[in-house]
Parts: structure tokens; C-alpha cells; sequence
């Protein structure tokens, strides 16, 4: 199986979301053939806890204009790792250090990366 396009059109407001918010080291893999649930783990890094909840609150307000509605959030109130479920998608937003600690592209090493586009950045004036 493969990400649904909906997963897909998700992926694409959390990614552009989480840029907004300085988010880091973006990154989604396509975990609809393990996983029953859900078709996209989006990862993406803050530098310190407060741009990490900066970061989720963009993707949650974003996810919930394009239709998106949250069923399940944890970690909010640490900072530390934030997990967004939207059903199609599954946002992970962490801290820098523990993004390194529990490597969840290392636990998901065998399902593809899907490539994620963001509008090119403003050039300098």
C-alpha cells in the first residue's frame, strides 16, 4: 500500500506549517504497509521547547483549516515531543535532542520517504 492523496495533501499544510515555525530536519515516511492506522509519520524538529509547541500549534491550526480534525495529542505541555494525530498523518514535533534519542527514521528505516515540497524561500532584498 501506499499514502492516500489526502495523506498526501495533508503532508504538504503540516510540512508548509512547520516551516513557518522555523521547523527542522522535516522529514515523512510513507508507513501505510505496517501500519493499519494511519499512512504518514511528519517529523520535524524545534530548536528548544517553546518553538517545538510553536511548531505543533501552526500544524494543528493549519491541519484543522484544511479539514483536518485532531484526534489525539500528547506531549503539549513538556515540549519536548509533541505527537499530532490527524488519522491520514501523524505529526511528530521534537526536541532536538530527544529527535536524536528515540531516531524514529531508524525505527522506520524500511518504509520510503516521501518528498517534501515547500515554496521556495523569499529572496533577499
Amino acid at each position: 500500500m501506499t499514502a492516500t492523496s489526502r495523506a498526501r495533501e495533508l503532508l504538504t499544510v503540516a510540512a508548509r506549517a512547520a516551516d513557518a515555525k522555523q521547523g527542522e530536519d522535516l522529514v515523512a515516511l510513507d508507513v501505510s504497509g505496517p501500519l493499519p492506522l494511519t499512512d504518514i509519520f511528519f517529523l520535524a524538529t524545534g530548536r528548544n521547547e517553546r518553538n517545538v509547541q510553536a511548531i505543533a500549534g501552526e500544524i494543528e491550526e493549519k491541519m484543522l483549516e484544511a479539514g483536518a480534525k485532531t484526534l489525539r495529542r500528547e506531549g503539549r505541555a513538556e515540549g519536548r515531543w509533541i505527537l499530532l494525530d490527524f488519522g491520514d498523518i501523524i505529526a511528530h514535533v521534537f526536541h532536538e535532542e530527544d529527535r536524536l534519542y528515540y531516531s524514529l527514521e531508524r525505527l522506520w528505516k524500511d518504509c520510503p520517504a516521501i518528498p517534501i515540497e515547500l515554496p521556495a524561500a523569499k529572496a533577499a532584498e
